[in-house]
């Protein structure tokens, strides 16, 4: 067995947890969790929001922006020694691609993607040198089939997908590991009203794609299976503490369903 690859799996001493984007939606659900699991739990978020999570000595809220370079090495420093990385933190978006400007992809990018690398980069010293240590990536189940309005969106989240696969090799002679998980849709992350600032979708879409973008959307909200912010939670937690070598774990019904799919 590689140095550390049990580690997680074997409860021999209280561990600690750090998330990024823990304000709302998966993130402070997968602090809740692992708090309710007796974890130690490092909540971060850009802007430290009162009353959002309980008060516990085993729970801090620690500041954190994944976009600047300061504000990462400064969440660690008041974080401590870590066992999981949950890279959390994203920015939704959807559009079609003609109408959506290259800065706001850049902006995308720069949160989904290179803040998740910055992270992880940042992380990856301590973990090595420990020898133990699990990253796990929340992406979405916009890589697991072809969705429209996601163009941008899907470009990043497919990025930490081929970004972990790799790392995941990378780091397996040191007993590291990295995991995704992919959720589906959830309704009650206000993905949709995030994405377009409250605008409605006629004023965000060039005209020619106004009938095909509307068709697109009902569908969406239309399907029976959606995610719930506890299967998310519940999803991260198993693969932190998964032992299979398993690479990716879908997140809710309608995720489950399309990796199966798939």
């Amino acid at each position: 067995m590689l140095r550390g690859s049990h580690h997680i799996a074997e409860g021999h001493s209280m561990k600690t947890v750090l998330i990024t984007g823990t304000s709302s939606g998966y993130g402070r659900e997968t602090a809740l969790h692992f708090h309710a699991q007796g974890w130690n739990v490092i909540a971060t978020m850009r802007t430290h929001r009162a009353g959002v999570l309980p008060e516990s000595d085993r729970l801090r809220v620690v500041e954190l922006d994944v976009t600047k370079p300061a504000s990462i090495t400064a969440a660690l420093e008041a974080a401590g020694p870590i066992d999981v990385l949950v890279n959390n933190a994203g920015v939704p978006s959807i559009s079609v691609f003609e109408g959506t400007p290259m800065a706001q992809v850049r902006e995308v990018f720069e949160t989904n993607t290179f803040g998740v690398m910055a992270t992880t980069q940042a992380v990856l010293p301590r973990f090595r040198e420990r020898g133990s240590g699990v990253v796990v990536n929340v992406t979405s189940s916009v890589v697991l089939g072809h969705m429209p309005l996601s163009a941008v969106y899907k470009a990043s989240k497919m990025a930490v997908e081929g970004f972990t696969s790799s790392l995941a090799l990378e780091l397996a002679p040191f007993g590291v590991q990295a995991k995704t998980v992919e959720p589906g849709a959830c309704l009650t992350t206000n993905f949709a009203t995030r994405a377009t600032n409250g605008a409605s979708l006629d004023e965000l879409v060039p005209a020619p794609y106004a009938p095909w973008a509307k068709k697109a959307m009902d569908s969406f909200t239309g399907q029976d299976l959606f995610t719930k912010e506890t299967d998310v939670a519940e999803a991260v937690w198993r693969a932190v503490h998964d032992t299979t070598g398993q690479l990716r774990f879908p997140a809710g019904p309608d995720a489950v369903w399309l990796a199966q799919a798939k």
